[in-house]
């Protein structure tokens, strides 16, 4: 076992974890942060995209050990005081998920791409969105919600 101490969502958690679980399983086994989902634990689909240290990571390809004293941020943690950031409302306005699985990791995807570009085109978002797949929604109204996003006041901090 190996201790770890690890910011998540703003909280400090300290723990003993096996050096080879995944940080995933860690968000949702041992802390009960379900809006992570594990979804090909092979780092294809991107639904278990998450945010550590500023950077959008696939937690199914880190292990728990790898964020000793790091800070995570998991679709949980987007929105605060109850408030949705303005691209979770786009999402929701724009109908930009059916089934819903695929939706915490192209939110945190998008999220990573309006740090960096927070005024991308359609093109630059699909090609941000490329390692996070969706089986339901032809992917459409995701470019155009977080364009519509990227048009609002609020940029995602």
């Amino acid at each position: 076992m190996t201790r770890i101490s690890v910011k998540v969502d703003g909280t400090t958690y300290e723990d003993e974890v096996e050096p080879r679980l995944l940080l995933v399983h860690y968000l949702r086994d041992r802390l009960g942060l379900t809006g992570t989902p594990v979804g090909c634990d092979t780092s294809n689909c991107g639904t278990c995209t998450v945010d550590l240290d500023g950077v959008s990571v696939k937690s199914c390809s880190v292990l728990a050990v790898q964020t000793d004293g790091c800070a995570v941020t998991t679709v949980q943690g987007l929105a605060q005081g109850g408030e949705l950031t303005a691209l979770q409302r786009a999402f929701h306005e724009r109908h930009a998920l059916q089934c819903g699985y695929c939706t915490p990791g192209m939110l945190m995807a998008a999220r990573d791409l309006l740090k960096e570009n927070p005024r991308p085109t359609a093109d630059e978002v699909r090609h941000a969105l490329e390692g996070n797949l969706c089986r339901c929604t032809g992917y459409q109204n995701i470019v155009r919600a977080v364009l519509a996003a990227a048009s609002d006041e609020e940029v995602p901090a």
